[in-house]
């Protein structure tokens, strides 16, 4: 993975990054998402996901914040989040 230079970067590192992440109200959805949240971060607590059913409740959008250490471990987040088998739309 190639290392993007610090200055080319709108994000100082640390800090903290919300991300969004949308698919079916489903049993453990949530605890899912929380999982591949603490393999990018290991201090990630998730009592703090924020959860929104869709209208019908067909949907469930979580709110994930992480602290965010390097553009190379969004970008590996993102993907790996995008990929997941119970996700439709990663924001």
């Amino acid at each position: 993975m190639r290392e993007i230079p610090p200055e080319q970067s709108l994000i100082e590192y640390p800090s903290r990054f919300p991300i969004k992440v949308m698919g079916l109200n489903a049993e453990g959805f949530a605890e899912a998402i929380a999982q591949v949240a603490i393999q990018f971060d290991p201090g990630f607590d998730p009592a703090s996901i924020e959860t929104r059913p869709s209208k019908g409740n067909t949907y469930l959008g979580l709110t994930i914040t992480i602290t965010a250490t390097s553009r190379e471990q969004l970008d590996e987040l993102y993907r790996t989040l995008s990929t997941h088998p119970m996700v439709k739309v990663v924001l």
